[in-house]
């Protein structure tokens, strides 16, 4: 198993990716969103960045904008939130990353009345998505999320959706899943129902009351469960950590854990 970190996107990029070299991550997850890890700015740092990714013997997986909004009501705000992701998958592309995180689209504001077509103009932006990242050799992974978000968080919302795009490969946020009343167990559904598709985990921990990123064993998540049903689908890939503190000291360990957990599973 592979084991990231992310950057925190308001701070420099360098500065971020020496911090999880310094912790001995396998790769960066570098989140794409501004204000400094724009797609302009990281066209700017591709020379530097990827000479530093090959220094350290870092691999490298792109996770697209996360708060843009593909199915607003609004065609140009649509527009303008389709190109920020096709142009981020382009730079991703020249960072030498192969596979590339999508969150879905948020549904929200009007658009919860209407939510059939949100979901079609969701529908419509995935496509453009899709086919620029089959273009560019790119495996791109969707992520589950919370059921706030208004869209594919449940295991029934993917069928359409990867019937339709059969190269789109899955991205299982863990503590995305736990949120709600279903808890554990729609991790365990999402891996019995599309083992096969899933290509990348977020981890992270809450009470399944909210995204809380807290660190592994700080929440109730049954990650030897979990991890253990991954484990029978030869699930052997890449694990980033997505646990938010400004103690970077609980990134390590959560990875420490999980990594050890994993040992007894195996």
């Amino acid at each position: 198993m592979l084991y990231g970190a992310m950057n925190f996107p308001i701070r420099p990029v360098m500065s971020e990716l020496e911090t999880i070299v310094e912790m001995g991550f396998d790769y960066l997850e570098l989140t794409m969103d501004p204000p400094q890890a724009h797609h302009l700015l990281i066209r700017d740092l591709r020379d530097p960045l990827t000479a530093s990714l090959k220094q350290y013997q870092m691999g490298i997986v792109c996770h697209l904008p996360s708060f843009l909004f593909i199915a607003d009501l609004t065609k140009s705000i649509r527009d303008a939130s389709v190109k920020e992701m096709t142009d981020s998958l382009a730079v991703a592309s020249e960072l030498g990353a192969t596979k590339v995180v999508v969150h879905p689209w948020y549904v929200s504001g009007l658009g919860t009345l209407v939510s059939d077509q949100a979901k079609q103009y969701g529908l419509e932006g995935l496509a453009v998505i899709v086919a620029k990242a089959e273009e560019l050799g790119l495996t791109l992974c969707l992520e589950n999320l919370f059921p706030k978000a208004g869209s594919l968080s449940d295991p029934d919302d993917f069928e359409e959706v990867l019937d339709r795009f059969p190269t789109l490969k899955i991205t299982l946020d863990v503590g995305h899943a736990h949120i709600g009343r279903r808890r554990n167990y729609k991790s365990l559904e999402f891996i019995e129902r599309f083992g096969r598709r899933i290509d990348h985990v977020h981890a992270s921990d809450n009470f399944g009351k909210e995204d809380s990123h807290l660190p592994i064993g700080a929440g109730n998540i049954d990650f030897r469960k979990i991890f253990k049903a991954l484990r029978k689908t030869g699930y052997d890939q890449t694990v980033t950590l997505e646990v938010f503190s400004r103690d970077k000291g609980y990134l390590k360990d959560s990875r420490d854990k999980l990594s050890a957990l994993l040992a007894r599973v195996s």
